[in-house]
């Protein structure tokens, strides 16, 4: 889905225009709230999937108007709804651009109501991505020698607050709530990043390679994430391996790689980021090119090489308020646990990935 926002620029009232020139700064902080409920035929219970988050879970697409219909939660609680012939309310509350401490703050603090309705199955959440994005740009825009400790600082604040998310949903999440689930990272750039920085190390006095000072921090995020999941109570839909490993073997360790470079729960963190960074490190792949197979791929990230592609249409979310309403499911039932795109655009993967923890009834 490739930014179909731009050409309403042209029809705009010179105004608008105006509004929208003034506030492309507001997208790096901006809410996008969306309720859609999987509305199936034959059934009025309806149940809640609820989810806090970036630009993300937001469905985030470039405009500062809309969104993705079916981002990620939404493909889930598609799922649940399938799995278990209800209703199903996917509850949106993002905030794109926002970092960690924020989106702790700012939803699922100031909107825990969202979550301690009696309807509430499910609670997911991811966060970081922003933590690490503005921490890259930080370090890419260095010269002289190069402070790694803003890159380090990402990485402990991430800490910091996904566990105080997880212990804050814990304590007052609907007590009914069958599953938590957090997402991890994906590595958004993954190939852009491969060129040298313009500082130089204190030790080598030579520029690094931008990807290999990055890869590790990613990493220790998202095992921290993955880890915390496993200690708290929550399920860890590991994003980084369904997005940056293909779906068959390709160095020939008897492993498909996009289970290959999943968290393993119990692995200490220097077996998880020596795994990512060293051992496998030869089948992550940039999410552009997803391989499902050696010969066929599809593209997981938008032409901003950022945000995660999706099919399915838009709705409102942004500055002028977000959207409340109902559609049928596009797929009544869903065999196998997985729908017929499952694999073929970031959100329906990452969809997908939340879906394994639902439980069989809600």
């Amino acid at each position: 889905m490739r930014f179909r926002h731009l050409a309403a620029w042209r029809t705009l009232p010179p105004a608008l225009v105006l509004l929208f020139a003034g506030t492309q700064s507001l997208a790096n902080t901006l809410t996008q709230n969306v309720s859609w409920t999987i509305d199936r035929a034959g059934t009025s219970a309806k149940v809640r999937v609820v989810a806090y988050g970036d630009s993300i879970y937001a469905g985030y697409n470039g405009s500062v108007v809309n969104a993705a219909k079916y981002a990620g939660p939404t493909v889930d609680a598609e799922y649940a709804s399938a799995l278990w012939n209800r209703d199903v309310e996917s509850v949106r509350r993002a905030k794109s651009g926002a970092i960690a401490s924020d989106i702790y703050s700012n939803k699922i603090v100031a909107e825990r109501s969202y979550m301690q309705a009696a309807s509430t199955r499910v609670v997911t959440f991811e966060m970081c991505g922003n933590d690490g994005l503005q921490a890259r740009t930080s370090f890419k825009n260095q010269t002289g020698t190069c402070n790694y400790a803003v890159l380090d600082n990402a990485v402990s604040a991430c800490k910091v607050w996904v566990g105080a998310a997880m212990d804050y949903i814990n304590a007052n999440a609907y007590a009914g709530t069958k599953v938590k689930v957090i997402g991890n990272l994906h590595y958004p750039g993954y190939n852009a990043d491969n060129v040298q920085s313009k500082c130089k190390d204190a030790g080598t006095g030579k520029t690094v390679n931008l990807r290999s000072v990055f890869l590790p921090r990613v990493a220790k995020m998202n095992y921290w994430m993955c880890a915390y999941a496993g200690a708290k109570g929550f399920q860890c839909a590991d994003n980084f391996a369904q997005f940056m490993g293909a779906d068959y073997d390709s160095n020939g360790d008897g492993v498909i790689d996009s289970v290959g470079l999943r968290y393993i729960p119990g692995e200490s963190e220097a077996a998880y980021v020596t795994r990512i960074t060293s051992t496998l490190r030869s089948t992550i792949r940039d999410a552009n090119t997803h391989f499902v197979s050696s010969s066929s791929s599809y593209d997981y990230i938008q032409s901003d090489d950022t945000h995660p592609t999706y099919t399915g249409g838009t709705v409102n979310a942004g500055l002028f308020g977000g959207t409340t309403g109902a559609g049928a499911p596009r797929y009544p039932s869903i065999a196998g646990g997985k729908n017929p795109i499952w694999n073929r655009y970031g959100h329906e993967r990452m969809g997908w990935a939340l879906s394994v923890a639902n439980p069989s009834t809600p």
